[in-house]
């Protein structure tokens, strides 16, 4: 099982994100962030591409998709919390937006 963040490790990883959009959630111990794309097409392209990360991770983002948005939710969930891998999906979501 992956170990959640520190409040050290919390703050040094998560501060580059926060610059990038990236928000805490209200509710969970969670990072979230909405993707605006040109189209759908584009919106999907990106989905896929995440997915394929994700499968390699075997870290699986909660996200939705409509139209030319898509929100996205990251938290670990066997942590109940935020991991590195957390950190690193969305690092790579960033880079594939």
């Amino acid at each position: 099982m992956t170990e959640t963040l520190d409040a050290a490790r919390r703050a040094e990883l998560l501060e580059p994100l926060f610059a990038t959009g990236w928000a805490m959630d209200a509710e969970r111990d969670a990072i979230r962030k909405t993707f605006m794309f040109r189209n759908f097409v584009q919106a999907f392209g990106w989905m896929t591409q995440v997915a394929l990360h994700a499968e390699k991770l075997n870290h699986h983002p909660e996200w939705s998709n409509v139209y030319k948005t898509v929100e996205v939710l990251l938290s670990t969930h066997d942590a109940d919390g935020l991991t590195e891998l957390d950190v690193k999906l969305a690092k790579r979501m960033d880079a594939l937006a």
